[in-house]
């Protein structure tokens, strides 16, 4: 299943300012060095999603410092297990590779109220990932 000595899990979302990083963040908070994350948007925004960064706060995980990245097909190449998160069609597709499709809300101009549901049910989905990979 894995490439080399732990797996690699790309987030991927449109903007990869919201939903990828928040999972990306939980990723790393709670799997530790353990797995290796990516996280990239087909249509990268300009900066995190403040929203996502304060709700992520509140676990007290900090996502401030991230930046939106541009998917690359080396970044799906590398990964064992990529996650969509409303992406579509445009996410490139590997033979062999793990794919997951996560249907969740988009948090893009909602308030803390809408977007604590969205960032609860990303760390449960984290939470099965982890077990299913270590």
């Amino acid at each position: 299943m894995t490439t080399g000595t732990k797996p690699t899990v790309l987030f991927v979302c449109v903007h990869n300012a919201g939903r990828s990083q928040m999972a990306a963040g939980y990723l790393h908070h709670l799997a530790g060095d353990r797995i290796e994350v990516l996280s990239a948007g087909s249509r990268p925004g300009d900066q995190i999603n403040p929203v996502a960064v304060q709700a992520m706060a509140e676990e007290g995980i900090d996502i401030a410092g991230n930046q939106p990245k541009v998917l690359t097909t080396d970044a799906v190449q590398a990964s064992d297990v990529v996650i969509t998160m409303g992406c579509g069609d445009e996410c490139p597709y590997f033979p062999g590779k793990r794919y997951e499709d996560w249907e969740l809300d988009d948090p893009a101009g909602q308030g803390i109220e809408a977007v604590r549901p969205i960032r609860d049910e990303i760390r449960q989905r984290i939470e099965e990932l982890i077990v299913s990979l270590t």
